[in-house]
């Protein structure tokens, strides 16, 4: 399936990725810049794991920080570049293949550019298909490893003097908050490289086929767009297996930035009986209807769209705008050893004051009433 990645592949993964940012994963125009930088600079290459040795290294391209816009960040896409450099001069010798740790308005693209420049080939796994809040969540099963790995950041808002490099070591629970705290320092967003691995672990481990599954969804979602914004949201539905859970205009919304780099907080869509809260940790992590059932959750895709199907993310939202609720089930997408490792649940559920491993481990259910 190896194939070259193609100006059109970057509008399909913005789109696509769009869905799977459940309100986070970074911004359509940094995608639209990393991807268009990528196929201009170079032939960025799509490799399914079946192609790559077992003992090859794959590492982790991802991006850091709070997605809601609340920050003066600047990451420019030498800084992708730059982190893998930094794990590669680290590590003594050349990383193989990128996977990326979600997807994203973004993200899905974070792979793409080093890519082109550095040769590294851009791998078709995930370390969650859907956009979470913490390193952790994307570290295909690393989260409560002992092992000592390498972790690297590059970035910052170079006009406030907080452009910063580290290259840390230790084990991951350990060393991935100190990345986001550099992510806070820098100005709210860091280009990261972390976790270096034979291809043999990732090929378990990792959500297999999730940067195909986002072209596919944005292929999908480019052609219906001629047709107006219910052909759109109808072809979303069909091709992930989604539907609508709730629509209205948003009410409230209460998103505050942390000293961790997290947005945290919720939005209140419609009123009454058809209202419903999300709420939110940089990403969309559960919906609840006002007295507290559970809509939706987390590895649930939790994603807000306008009427013309356009993914809203959390940074767009604002009161009284009307957005339809769209909730992909845990069961229509591959998941990762992350998703089902009960370590990363606990920082989440606290920052939320919500238990989401009933649902994400257990045998807890949602209320999905389609409207």
């Amino acid at each position: 399936m190896a194939r070259i990645l193609t100006i059109r592949d970057v509008e399909a993964a913005v789109a696509g990725g769009s869905i799977y940012a459940a309100g986070g994963g970074g911004w359509p125009d940094h995608g639209r810049m990393l991807g268009t930088a990528a196929v201009l600079a170079g032939q960025p290459e799509l490799v399914s794991l079946d192609e790559v040795p077992d003992d090859a290294i794959i590492a982790t391209a991802a991006a850091i920080g709070a997605p809601a816009g609340t920050t003066e960040w600047e990451m420019r896409g030498v800084d992708y570049v730059r982190a893998v450099e930094l794990l590669q001069e680290a590590l003594g010798k050349p990383i193989y293949g990128l996977i990326i740790g979600q997807n994203g308005m973004s993200s899905t693209l974070n792979a793409w550019l080093p890519g082109a420049i550095l040769g590294t080939k851009v791998i078709d796994a995930v370390g969650d298909i859907r956009a979470h809040p913490t390193g952790d969540m994307g570290s295909i099963g690393l989260a409560n490893s002992p092992d000592a790995t390498i972790q690297t950041a590059a970035g910052g808002n170079r006009s406030r003097n907080s452009y910063v490099e580290l290259v840390v070591r230790g084990a991951t629970a350990k060393v991935s908050p100190i990345l986001r705290t550099a992510s806070d320092m820098s100005g709210g967003f860091i280009a990261s490289c972390r976790n270096p691995l034979p291809a043999s672990y990732v090929r378990k481990h990792a959500a297999l086929g999730g940067i195909s599954m986002a072209l596919a969804l944005g292929e999908r979602i480019l052609a219906a767009e001629s047709k107006g914004g219910t052909a759109v949201v109808d072809a979303i539905c069909d091709e992930t297996g989604g539907s609508i859970i709730r629509r209205g205009s948003v009410v409230s919304k209460v998103v505050q930035y942390t000293a961790e780099a997290f947005d945290i907080g919720t939005i209140q869509v419609g009123t009454g009986k058809d209202a419903c809260i999300l709420h939110v940790m940089n990403e969309y992590m559960a919906v609840t209807d006002l007295e507290g059932r559970r809509l939706a959750s987390y590895p649930d895709v939790i994603t807000t769209l306008d009427a013309e199907g356009r993914p809203i993310s959390v940074g767009a939202v604002r009161e009284g705008r009307e957005l339809l609720v769209m909730r992909i089930p845990k069961d229509r997408i591959p998941l990762s050893a992350s998703a089902t490792d009960p370590s990363v649940y606990p920082v989440v559920e606290n920052a939320l004051g919500l238990d989401l491993t009933s649902y994400a481990l257990g045998g807890a259910s949602v209320d999905n009433t389609q409207l």
